[in-house]
C-alpha cells in the first residue's frame, strides 16, 4: 500500500470547447488531499479511468440528459481504483471499486457511490469496457432497443470502437446473418473482419458511405447501430429493409460541429419501410445488468468474444487520450492508465 500524499493531481475544466476541443481547453491541477474520508464515505487510488465521446456533450453550455463540466472544476467519469481509506461499512483497505470521479489520481466519494469489482474475474479495466458501460450498452442497444433476432443483418458504424467492436461480435454470437462495420481505417477495416468475425467492412474514408454499404449489404440490413450519424445514418435508412430497426447510441460526426448538422435527407423513407429509429440512454437499462454479466463473462470464458484496449499511460496524458479518442486513435475501449 502506498502512502497517501498531501495532494492529488486532477483535471479541470478551464474553457468551452468551440469545435473541436485544444489542449488549453483543459488543465491538470494540484488539489489538497485529506487521508481520512469522512463518515460513511472513502478514498481510492484511481488505477484506470474512461474516456467517452459522451464527455464532449457535457463541455457545453448546454441542457441535457446528463449535466454540463463546471468551468474550473474537476471533470468525471468511469474509473476503477483501490480503496487507500475507509470509513464506510463494507468496504476495506485493499478493495478495489468501481466509481463515477475519474479525471483524477484521488477520489473521495461517498460509498454508496461505488460498486466492488473483483480483479480476480476479470483485468479492472474490462470493468470500464468490454464488463461496463460501453458493454452494457452494445448489450443492451442491440438486443433490447433494435429487437434483434436471429438472422437479421447488421451494420454497425464507428465499429471498431469500445461499444461498436462488441456489437458487431455480439450479433454474430446470436446468430445474424450478416454484420458489417465501417471504421475510418484500413486498419480498423482489417482487425474488424480478421479479429471481431464481421462479414464485411469498409473504410467510410475510402468512398460514400451509402454506395460502400450497398455493396458490403446487397440484401440490405435489418438493423443498425449508430455510433456516428450524419452520412452514415442516412446511408442506413437507404439500405434498411421493411420494419428495420435502428438504434441511435451517438453522433461522434456532429459532436464538435460549430454550425447546425443536417438531418438525413431521406427521412421520408422511415414512412414506407415502417422503420424504428429510436435512442438510448444506457441507464433506461438498469434491468438488464444481471443478464448482461452472466451472458458476457461466459462468452469472454468460452473465447467466442474478444475486446481490445488502448491504453495511454500517466493522468497527465488524460486530456491527451481524449482528444485521440475524438480523432479515431483507438482501437476498442481507450483507457488511461495511472502509474506509480
Amino acid at each position: 500500500m502506498s502512502e497517501i500524499p498531501a495532494v492529488s493531481r486532477e483535471w479541470h475544466l478551464v474553457a468551452r470547447p468551440q469545435g473541436w476541443p485544444v489542449a488549453t481547453d483543459f488543465a491538470l491541477r494540484e488539489v489538497p488531499l485529506s487521508a481520512q474520508p469522512g463518515p460513511g464515505r472513502i478514498l481510492v487510488r484511481n488505477l484506470h479511468m474512461s474516456v467517452d465521446p459522451y464527455m464532449r456533450g457535457r463541455m457545453n453550455d448546454v441542457k441535457s440528459y446528463i449535466p454540463p463540466f463546471r468551468l474550473d472544476a474537476p471533470m468525471d467519469g468511469g474509473a476503477v481504483g483501490e480503496v487507500v481509506a475507509s470509513a464506510a461499512e463494507g468496504f476495506e483497505v485493499g478493495d478495489h471499486v468501481l466509481h463515477g470521479l475519474g479525471w483524477r489520481e484521488y477520489a473521495e466519494l461517498d460509498a454508496k457511490h461505488a460498486v466492488k469489482v473483483d480483479a480476480s474475474l476479470a483485468p479492472l479495466s474490462a470493468y470500464l469496457g468490454v464488463l461496463g458501460m460501453p458493454g452494457m450498452t452494445a448489450y443492451a442497444g442491440l438486443f433490447e432497443v433494435a429487437s434483434f433476432k436471429e438472422g437479421d443483418a447488421v451494420f454497425v458504424s464507428g465499429a471498431a470502437g469500445a461499444v461498436g467492436s462488441l456489437v458487431g461480435q455480439f450479433a454474430k454470437i446470436k446468430g445474424a446473418s450478416r454484420v458489417i462495420g465501417s471504421a475510418g481505417s484500413d486498419e480498423k477495416v482489417t482487425t474488424l473482419t480478421e479479429k471481431y468475425g464481421f462479414d464485411a467492412a469498409f473504410n467510410y474514408k475510402n468512398g460514400p458511405v451509402g454506395e460502400q454499404l450497398k455493396e458490403a449489404a446487397p440484401e440490405g440490413i435489418d438493423v443498425y447501430f449508430d455510433n456516428v450519424g450524419g452520412d452514415h445514418l442516412e446511408a442506413a435508412i437507404s439500405s434498411l429493409n421493411v420494419h428495420g430497426r435502428a438504434t441511435l447510441c451517438g453522433a461522434i460526426a456532429q459532436y464538435n460541429a460549430t454550425e447546425p448538422t443536417p438531418g438525413p435527407r431521406n427521412l421520408a423513407l422511415v414512412i414506407g419501410k415502417r422503420l424504428r429509429l429510436q435512442g438510448i440512454l444506457v441507464g433506461d437499462h438498469a434491468g438488464l445488468q444481471q443478464q448482461f454479466v452472466q451472458d458476457v463473462s461466459g462468452w469472454l470464458r468460452s473465447g467466442e468474444l474478444t475486446y481490445d484496449e488502448t491504453v495511454i499511460e500517466g493522468v497527465e496524458n488524460a486530456a491527451d487520450a481524449f482528444l485521440g479518442l475524438l480523432r479515431g486513435d483507438n482501437t476498442g475501449k481507450m483507457i488511461v492508465s495511472f502509474t506509480g
